[in-house]
């Protein structure tokens, strides 16, 4: 039991994941089964009655219940290998970057994903927070109404469905990440 958890708490090499992740879109191609997170938002929300009150949200949600376990397992899958899975040391990260962050004013990430600096209540409450956490948030969200998709439904399954507009989309994210990796975030982490 040890050796099948220490197998599955480690990062899976590409040629193991890649493909995992192939017969998946394949799967759904067959089914005729489009893969993407963002579109459970529409879902949720034309669940709860959305749909009675704008045209968008008035569709048949039914047809994505599939979707919606997906994620409910994405959740699942998390919260187990948060609480069982993880080592001390989740995040595994060079020098460089451990540099790159110090010099931003930020420290490795310890206990989780995200720097402790900016990810907590207490920073959520200061103009800096808000603006990163929730004006951001929002910027996400927006941004991907706006592509039509998230990057997952995008970068995985409109790629491998050799659609244009997800080609178009995933250069798009690159670019816009990018970019507020090297000009907007040093400027919001020396308000």
């Amino acid at each position: 039991m040890k050796d099948l958890i220490d197998f599955i708490s480690q990062p899976w090499p590409w040629y193991v994941a890649g493909p995992i992740i192939s017969v998946i879109m394949f799967v759904l191609f067959f089914l005729g089964k489009r893969f993407g997170i963002s579109s459970n938002l529409r879902t949720i929300c034309s669940v709860l009655g959305a749909g009675k009150s704008c045209e968008f949200f008035d569709f048949d949600w039914k047809s994505q219940r599939w979707n919606l376990v997906f994620a409910l397992g994405m959740m699942i899958g998390g919260a187990i290998t948060s609480m069982y899975l993880t080592s001390e040391d989740p995040v595994q990260i060079s020098e460089a970057t451990k540099n790159d962050l110090m010099a931003l004013g930020l420290g490795a990430p310890k206990g989780s994903m995200v720097p402790d600096e900016i990810f907590n209540w207490e920073m959520l409450l200061t103009v800096k927070g808000f603006i990163m956490l929730v004006i951001g948030g929002f910027l996400v969200g927006f941004g991907t109404r706006y592509a039509g998709g998230c990057t997952s439904g995008h970068a995985i399954s409109g790629l491998s469905d050799l659609q244009l507009p997800s080609l178009i989309a995933v250069v798009g994210f690159f670019i816009g990440g990018l970019f507020v990796t090297y000009l907007v975030l040093p400027y919001l982490l020396t308000l």
